[in-house]
């Protein structure tokens, strides 16, 4: 007889590739409410808010719900690709065309979301009888959302306009903002956010962000920039906080209600958990991606990691990886949210913070802190170059297959050219930047394309 789960993971698969982005979906939110209704009274406010959440995870694969990890994986060293899907392929092989879709969903997705939170903060100071409290909240948190998707479309494309009204005529104008001048618009927004939001979350778990998680994400901006103090300090008032502690046991780190999560998203799809689980983990020959074999024998004997969120399948003489921090595959029972920001990544910015500020005792305490945790001995040296290798190291493991961050931290550290020029047949230098899709090239009339395009 066929192992069922194994002719489940076949048939899914093959949905998977058919792209069928109707597969076991729920209906629209009703919490998507447009217009004048969001303005009505608080709930309506508060449904609008949450109802960009809800989009991040409904879509079957959309920029916040594993299309980024997988493109940026793809692009980098960190997956193989299986499929016969072009818009993957053009990824792998970094020939990226800007009509590519996959690209325009990488656009267009974190525009339309800029867009919902501008509304949400031109919107809520009109309804009356709203307690400044319940404004600050809401206000705080489209903020954040503003924030936190300027910070991938920089990432991605480098120069791209900071949208930041509901004008249409002036959006449909707009010129890019060179990438510093960016940054430094998340950071007055993640500011904003950390002043108006509060240290408890306003949800059951943790999925409406919270002063930490805009605190979280404001360290990272600082570390991209090269502002060392300003992401120690950040990363300081995280990791202090008493609501969150590394987890001692790295498959109850993605859980649900991880002591590690400052800000996950929950999941809408029914009858799954994560996209990711469903997306990564296979058990037999891959049908989509795969960990490239070189990810894995990059981890130290004993290290943890490798076995809590690495799988393999042997298929043949062939054996494959892939990711399995999410170990949830296909269940209607929810125990697995999409973790957004988690605590490790806090310890190896203030890691690698403390390294340019010649703080090596403080960088060595927070390195080992994670390489512990993973079950490894204690990394020293004296030289700043060495501690920073170990923590490049540390953050290409512990932040394995998540949200991109391989792909950033060869561009912002200058290592792109170096590690993927070997890889990549005709890989070029000005590939660190995406392409700007042709739709935008042609719809604003401002708007220029990216070199090597």
């Amino acid at each position: 007889m066929v192992n069922s789960r194994l002719y489940l993971s076949c048939l899914l698969g093959l949905l998977l590739l058919m792209s069928c982005e109707d597969f076991v979906e729920i209906d629209a939110p009703k919490t998507e409410l447009i217009g004048a209704l969001v303005f009505t009274d608080i709930q309506t406010a508060e449904a609008a808010l949450t109802g960009i959440y809800s989009q991040m995870t409904e879509g079957f694969g959309g920029f916040a719900n594993y299309k980024t990890t997988m493109l940026t994986g793809l692009y980098a060293d960190e997956f193989d690709d299986y499929t016969a899907s072009t818009t993957q392929v053009e990824f792998y092989e970094n020939a990226l065309n800007p009509n590519n879709g996959d690209l325009l969903n990488l656009w267009n997705e974190p525009y339309s979301y800029i867009y919902q939170a501008n509304a949400i903060i031109e919107g809520v100071s009109t309804i009356e009888g709203i307690s400044e409290a319940s404004k600050s909240q809401l206000i705080g948190e489209a903020h954040f959302i503003r924030a936190f998707c300027h910070f991938y479309l920089v990432g991605f494309f480098g120069d791209v306009p900071y949208i930041n009204t509901t004008d249409y005529i002036e959006n449909s104008e707009a010129l890019r903002l060179p990438a510093a001048d960016v940054y430094n618009r998340i950071i007055e927004d993640l500011n904003e956010a950390t002043s108006r939001l509060t240290e408890s979350y306003a949800s059951d778990g943790r999925v409406r962000p919270n002063t930490y998680a805009a605190e979280a994400l404001l360290a990272r901006v600082y570390l991209y920039k090269g502002d060392w103090g300003g992401a120690e300090n950040s990363a300081n008032r995280v990791i202090g906080a008493s609501e969150y502690q590394l987890e001692t046991d790295l498959n109850a780190v993605f859980l649900a209600d991880s002591n590690e999560a400052i800000w996950q998203l929950y999941p809408v799809i029914t009858g799954l958990n994560t996209v990711e689980g469903f997306s990564f983990l296979f058990f037999s020959a891959p049908y989509n991606v795969a960990l490239r074999p070189e990810v894995v024998d990059t981890f130290e004997t004993g290290d943890l990691r490798l076995s809590s969120w690495i799988g393999s399948v042997t298929s043949g003489v062939d054996t494959f990886y892939y990711p399995n921090k999410y170990k949830v595959f296909f269940s209607s029972t929810l125990t697995e949210y999409y973790m957004v920001l988690r605590l490790a990544e806090q310890y190896l910015i203030r890691a690698e913070a403390r390294t340019h500020m010649n703080n090596l005792d403080g960088a060595l305490e927070d390195v080992n802190t994670i390489r512990n945790r993973a079950g490894l001995d204690n990394f020293s040296s004296t030289s700043n170059e060495l501690i920073l290798e170990a923590i490049y190291k540390e953050r290409k493991q512990e932040l394995l297959a998540e949200w991109g961050h391989r792909w950033f931290d060869l561009k912002r550290t200058g290592r792109a050219d170096e590690v993927l020029s070997p890889l990549k047949l005709g890989w070029q230098s000005t590939d660190v930047l995406f392409p700007i899709p042709q739709t935008e090239l042609l719809n604003n009339p401002n708007m220029t394309q990216n070199p090597g395009y």
